[in-house]
C-alpha cells in the first residue's frame, strides 16, 4: 500500500521516445514512484514500458494534454521539432506553466527555437543533453548537461536526479547542447589519436599492453587510453574487447561529430581536427563499422593499412 500512497503524490510524468536511452530512463522514473505517460513512432518501443506499469498513449500532443513534466529523448533534430511543433505535437496540446525537458541530442540552435516557441505557449522548455549511453541509462549514472532559465532548474533537477547521477547546469537554453558536442568532439580526436598510436608503437614491435602503460604513467594518457583502450586485449569490460560491440556507435559519433562542424560553421570557429574527425567518422559509416563502437577507428586504420597487400597476392 506504501508504494501506491507514494504514487500518489507524485504527478505524472510524460516521456516521449522510447528507444535504447529512453526506455531505461523512463524505467528509472518508473522505479522512483512516478506515474509514467509515455508515447513512440514504434509501437513495440512501448509495449515493455506498457509492462512495467507506464500508460501509453498516441501522440506527444496527447501526452501533453496528461502531463505537465514532459522529458524527449529522440534521435535528431527533425524528430524534436516535429514532436514539439508538428500536427500532434506538444505544443498543440501543452498546458501553460508545463516544464519541457529534451535530452536529445542536437543543434544548439533548434534548442533555442523549442525553447521560443514553448514560451509562446507559455510552457518552459530546457535541454539536457546526456553522456553516459545506454549502460548508464540503465543504471541511472547519466551525466545531464542542462541549459535553460536558472530559476526552472530545480524543477528539472528533481526528475533528472532520478536517472543521472550528475546533473549540471550549464546556463541558457542550448549550453547543454554546446558542452555535449565539445566533449564528443575532443572525445573522437583523442581516440583517433590514440588509434593511431598504439598502432605505430605495435608496427613497431612494442607489446600493446606495455604501450598502453607506458602511455597511461606519460603525457599522452588520456581517456580513451586508460579508461576506453581501442586495442583488442589491452583492457576488460570495454567494446575492443567483444569485437566492438555495445558502447557508443560509430553512427552516433559520426552525428555528435557533424553537430560540432555545423556549430563551428555558425560561428566562424576554426576546428580543423574537429572536421578531420567528423570526416573519419563518415568514412567507417560508409564502411561497414555504422553498428560498432567509435573505438573501432583502430580496426578501420589497421584495414587501411592492409590493403595494399592484399591486392599484390
Amino acid at each position: 500500500h506504501l508504494e501506491i500512497r507514494s504514487m500518489a503524490s507524485k504527478t505524472p510524468v510524460g516521456f516521449i521516445g522510447l528507444g535504447n536511452m529512453g526506455s531505461p530512463m523512463a524505467k528509472n522514473l518508473l522505479k522512483h514512484g512516478y506515474p509514467v505517460i509515455a508515447t513512440d513512432v514504434f509501437p513495440e518501443s512501448c509495449k515493455e514500458l506498457q509492462d512495467e506499469g507506464a500508460q501509453i498513449l498516441d501522440s506527444p500532443a496527447e501526452v501533453a494534454d496528461k502531463a505537465d513534466r514532459i522529458i524527449t529523448m529522440l534521435p535528431s533534430s527533425p524528430n524534436v521539432i516535429e514532436v514539439y511543433t508538428g500536427p500532434n505535437g506538444i505544443l498543440k496540446k501543452v498546458k501553460k506553466g508545463t516544464l519541457l525537458i529534451d535530452s536529445s541530442t542536437i543543434d544548439p540552435s533548434v534548442s533555442k527555437e523549442m525553447a521560443l516557441a514553448a514560451e509562446k505557449m507559455g510552457a518552459v522548455f530546457m535541454d539536457a543533453p546526456v553522456s553516459g549511453g545506454v549502460g548508464a541509462a540503465s543504471l541511472a549514472k547519466l551525466t545531464f548537461m542542462v541549459g535553460g532559465v536558472e530559476e526552472e532548474y530545480t524543477a528539472a533537477q528533481e526528475l533528472l536526479t532520478c536517472m543521472g547521477a550528475n546533473v549540471v547546469y550549464c546556463g541558457q537554453v542550448g549550453t547543454g547542447q554546446a558542452a555535449k558536442i565539445c566533449n564528443n568532439m575532443l572525445l573522437a580526436i583523442g581516440m583517433i589519436g590514440t588509434a593511431e598510436t598504439m598502432n605505430l608503437g605495435i608496427r613497431l614491435g612494442l607489446d600493446p599492453k606495455l604501450l598502453a602503460q607506458i602511455l597511461n604513467m606519460s603525457s599522452g594518457r588520456c581517456w580513451s587510453s586508460d579508461s576506453y583502450n581501442p586495442v583488442p586485449g589491452v583492457m576488460e569490460g570495454v567494446p575492443s574487447g567483444n569485437n566492438y560491440q555495445g558502447g557508443f556507435g560509430t553512427t552516433l559519433m559520426a552525428k555528435d561529430l557533424g553537430l560540432a562542424q555545423h556549430t563551428a560553421t555558425n560561428t566562424k570557429t576554426p576546428v580543423p581536427l574537429g572536421s578531420l574527425a567528423h570526416q573519419i567518422y563518415r568514412v567507417m559509416c560508409a564502411r561497414g563499422y555504422a553498428n560498432k563502437d567509435f573505438s573501432s577507428v583502430f580496426q578501420f586504420l589497421r584495414e587501411q593499412e592492409e590493403e595494399p597487400e592484399k591486392k599484390g597476392d
